[in-house]
């Protein structure tokens, strides 16, 4: 279980700033460099549960408030805190989500903005947060932080055909020597449709960015996808379920007018993790290979490697028709 005091901690790994109020002065580039660099090695040491570099990169009466008003006070106490709940909660990770930097004097900035913690099989979880650092002897010190939990928002009852679809929500990873793919799936705001961003970055290629819109088609009987890449591409499919299987055909118009399809099978295993592959692939009416199935895991409880291979799926056509490369 989470502590309150786990999801502050995870806020104090953004600020990487200083301190007080006022109009921003002009200051040189490197100031901002030197922020960013200890806001990034934060991180980096949050993510490995390095309770002793974290306290290094705080003031030694440097403070932080919890959302329920509990304070701790200086260098050593928030080590001691840090290292009691890297023991508790391990695999606990960091992301920044947003972030903006203000300086407000020659010694001082203020960071804020959200960060998003993720623990082993738990959903994740954000705080907002304000940091305030103080520069001392040369170097940005974390001088306190003051951060909020945003709370969960509560699970709206969905009903209809869509709700056969609704463990994709969230955010996933599909990584592999060759090739990473990442997803978010969210519930559009009425709940008639679910929304997957993704981004896919191929050996030797440009990343691929895009989005897939899935619904139901009323007057069809059925599910139905629309996607649209930036490459310039877009494409529809049509959702066929059998058990635990979904089957989507899948047709697109590629960047430069030629014409690819394929079918897609999506195989549910668990909560957190669900296969891939794509069959009967063909580009302009020549056949491509298939690609072969690949597991996908919701992000949290990834392994640290996937040791899954695929086929040259970092060839340019083979990028290009696979478009749902999500849950």
């Amino acid at each position: 279980m989470k502590t309150q005091g786990c999801i502050a901690f995870l806020v104090l790994i953004l600020a990487g700033i200083a301190a007080a109020s006022g109009a921003e002065p002009k200051r040189p580039a490197d100031d901002r460099a030197a922020i960013m660099k200890t806001v990034e090695s934060y991180v980096a040491a949050y993510n490995r549960g390095d309770a002793k570099a974290l306290a290094a990169h705080w003031s030694d009466e440097g403070q932080w408030l919890s959302p329920d008003g509990r304070r701790i006070r200086g260098r050593r106490a928030i080590e001691a805190a840090m290292a009691k709940m890297f023991q508790e909660e391990k695999g606990r990770k960091i992301e920044i989500v947003n972030a903006g930097v203000r300086l407000v004097s020659a010694d001082a900035a203020v960071e804020e903005g959200t960060a998003r913690v993720s623990s082993p099989g738990e959903p994740a979880t954000e705080s907002t947060y304000l940091a305030v650092h103080v520069k001392q002897g040369g170097q940005w010190k974390l001088d306190s932080v003051r951060e909020t939990e945003v709370p969960a928002a509560p699970a709206a009852a969905v009903s209809g055909p869509l709700k056969q679809l609704e463990w994709m929500v969230g955010d996933w990873i599909d990584a592999s020597p060759d090739a990473t793919v990442e997803t978010t799936v969210a519930w559009t705001a009425s709940q008639a449709f679910l929304t997957c961003t993704f981004r896919a970055s191929f050996a030797g290629a440009e990343p691929l960015e895009g989005t897939l819109v899935i619904g139901w088609d009323p007057a069809a009987g059925q599910f139905r996808s629309w996607m649209f890449d930036s490459d310039g591409g877009f494409g529809e499919g049509t959702w066929t379920r059998q058990g635990d299987r979904w089957s989507v055909k899948f047709s697109q118009v590629l960047p430069d007018g030629r014409k690819a399809s394929a079918t897609n099978v999506y195989r549910m295993l668990d909560h957190n993790t669900y296969t891939w592959q794509s069959i009967g692939r063909q580009v302009d009416g020549q056949f491509a290979p298939n690609i072969e199935e690949v597991k996908v895991v919701r992000k949290g409880s990834e392994p640290k490697a996937l040791p899954e291979k695929r086929s040259a799926r970092g060839a340019s056509d083979t990028r290009k028709t696979r478009k749902e490369p999500l849950p």
